[in-house]
């Protein structure tokens, strides 16, 4: 073979491996080109997903702080419940022990002070009228005598009024019941009579 087909033979395989090159060259810009569109949509997929992410942490926080809160009152509200349990729990009882406490009043006011028997039972009945005001003492209970007041009605209920010149008018002339208190709750309200004008 002569020199210039050898060197056209050349120019062939030059110009072949320069289109092999281009277009690999073309692949390798085309394959940059996608892995930077590729890096770009998997970096702001990425940002979407940690925002979804933060925002759903910050809901679970939100409910956890809630959800803490909540508990928190409840137990409250319980240790509340659980103290006036404590504080009113004998209301009933007393409810029940005034009625007793009315009737030693009256038959201490019908005791005849005359008759030297009657009057040694009357002893007995103020001391054991006594013996019962200071035990409820003991557990907070305290007697409301209005004798004399003005009219509360918190406090008082009216029975009626009566004209009394000697008295401001919506004062207390008479008490038929004492009322009573347990730690400082009305228990049972005094019946009273009032002055009116």
């Amino acid at each position: 073979m002569n020199k210039q087909t050898q060197s056209t033979k050349d120019t062939a395989e030059l110009a072949q491996d320069a289109t092999a090159t281009e277009t690999t060259a073309t692949a390798a810009d085309e394959a940059v080109v996608t892995d930077t569109e590729t890096t770009e949509v998997s970096v702001s997929t990425l940002q979407a997903e940690i925002k979804e992410v933060r925002e759903h942490l910050q809901t679970a926080q939100d409910e956890t702080v809630r959800a803490q809160a909540e508990v928190i009152n409840i137990r409250r509200r319980a240790e509340q419940n659980v103290a006036k349990a404590h504080k009113f729990g004998q209301e009933k009882l007393v409810n029940e022990l005034l009625p007793v406490l009315d009737n030693l009043g009256r038959a201490i006011s019908a005791c005849d002070n005359n008759n030297a028997t009657v009057e040694a039972m009357r002893e007995g009945v103020e001391m054991t009228q006594k013996m019962l005001v200071d035990n409820l003492a003991k557990f907070n209970v305290a007697e409301i005598d209005p004798l004399g007041q003005p009219f509360d009605p918190n406090m008082h209920e009216a029975i009626t009024m009566i004209a009394n010149p000697n008295m401001e008018p919506n004062t207390v002339v008479e008490v038929m019941h004492k009322g009573y208190s347990l730690n400082g709750r009305l228990v049972r309200p005094a019946m009273v009579i009032v002055s009116k004008s």
